[in-house]
């Protein structure tokens, strides 16, 4: 008899975008509190969840991103690490399913450094998990997780989970660390900073040929309420009316020039395109495809 398949399948997906690729990377998923979503009633936020038949409360998948290109890797993110979740923390395991060893990653690219992003960057021991990569993100994120006026505003809570974890994880990097404004960061990757969630947080346009892929970070965190409801912010920006200024602001840009788009918590492998509808905007998966 055969065996019951008892796990999934590995997390990984590759996408060609001209003579680059960029692979999808799991890292898992959370589960999350429904108090984090703000400008919107609970029961509302729960009612549009359940008649999309997701979870209630939310569920939030957590993407990285390998980019060939140019005969280097850069990865996009490194994940929650091990200290946030059962359920996350696969980076590394989805990592050598999709053939690339941490050794090999050239450069890390930073959306932001919240945990669930930046904590995968080095071990318990305070040790890199990537031993020859470049750390790189925008000048403005480095400056915010390490200005210390910043973090006596904030609560203990984010204190801990943010400012010091944000600290530690990038501290093994110091001597290779690569700070931008904008502009190409990467072979054929350009650097969009796209502030709001944090003051740093940037989207990467991958972009060879005539094809192109925009890797746009946070935009959305729970695409079946915030694609509809763009005004719905998170407890976790750091600038609420930013963030949703930013997120429209991308939202018209991807629908306007047709851009294919994937991010960090759109449902795995995450590329997208984005339809006007009713007014307003609606999420289109791209189809699976054997071929790359």
């Amino acid at each position: 008899m055969a065996r019951v398949p008892d796990r999934q399948v590995p997390g990984v997906h590759h996408r060609r975008v001209g003579d680059a690729v960029v692979t999808a990377v799991s890292d898992g998923h959370l589960d999350g509190s429904m108090a984090v979503l703000q400008n919107i009633a609970p029961e509302e936020a729960a009612r549009m969840l359940r008649d999309a038949f997701r979870p209630v409360p939310r569920r939030t998948a957590v993407n990285t991103f390998l980019i060939h290109a140019g005969g280097r890797v850069a990865l996009v993110d490194t994940g929650c690490g091990d200290a946030m979740a059962a359920t996350a923390g696969r980076l590394q395991s989805n990592l050598a399913a999709s053939g690339v060893r941490p050794e090999e990653v050239d450069a890390v690219l930073l959306t932001h450094m919240h945990p669930d992003h930046s904590n995968g960057l080095a071990d318990a021991k305070g040790r890199a998990l990537f031993p020859r990569a470049e750390l790189v993100m925008h000048e403005a994120e480095w400056s915010h997780w390490h200005d210390d006026a910043a973090m006596a505003r904030a609560d203990e809570t984010a204190r801990e989970r943010n400012f010091h974890a944000a600290r530690d994880q990038a501290a093994p990097y110091r001597d290779r660390l690569r700070l931008f404004k904008g502009g190409e960061v990467f072979p054929g990757v350009t650097a969009m900073p796209f502030p709001g969630h944090t003051p740093g947080h940037s989207g990467y346009m991958v972009a060879s040929g005539s094809d192109s892929l925009l890797i746009w970070g946070d935009i959305v965190h729970v695409p079946e309420i915030q694609v509809p409801r763009p005004e719905v912010t998170m407890a976790f920006d750091v600038d609420p009316a930013q963030a949703e200024a930013t997120r429209r602001r991308v939202f018209d840009m991807v629908w306007t020039d047709k851009q294919a788009f994937t991010g960090m918590h759109l449902h795995f492998p995450g590329h997208a395109r984005l339809l006007r509808r009713d007014g307003g905007y609606a999420l289109l998966p791209e189809a699976w495809s054997a071929a790359f």
